[in-house]
């Protein structure tokens, strides 16, 4: 069993800067992938970014790339979220999210096998 805790969520104006954090506890060594995920109401959760713990290869989102930047610190089992330019568009519950295997299609929700209980970023205009 995997526990995640978000932290640094807030409230922001349209360009400032975020930086989320996701602590792992429990069995990390089954950790494959690490991602971030955000939803807004009435939309489907979608990808935001991704790193692979074994590689540390790290995929984005088109509409985030360039702005975002996700990162590990395996000493310490936390993964982190920078958040430059953001944008209205980025206002949403951000979720982390761990997958035990390294598989490919870090995207998909459905592969996810432990969620984080969510956390509000707000980006006003």
């Amino acid at each position: 069993q995997v526990h995640l805790v978000e932290s640094g969520g807030g409230s922001v104006q349209a360009g400032g800067s975020l930086r989320l954090s996701c602590a792992a506890s429990g069995d990390t060594g089954r950790i494959g992938l690490l991602a971030w995920f955000r939803q807004v109401p009435g939309k489907e959760r979608e990808a935001v970014a991704g790193a692979y713990s074994r590689s540390g290869n790290t995929y984005y989102a088109y509409s985030v790339k360039g702005r975002f930047t996700i990162s590990q610190d395996k000493a310490k089992n936390t993964v982190y979220l920078q958040m430059s330019g953001l944008k209205p568009e980025d206002t949403a519950i951000y979720y982390c999210a761990a997958r035990t295997e390294n598989g490919v299609r870090w995207y998909d929700p459905r592969a996810v096998n432990y969620w984080g209980q969510g956390i509000q970023v707000t980006v006003s205009s």
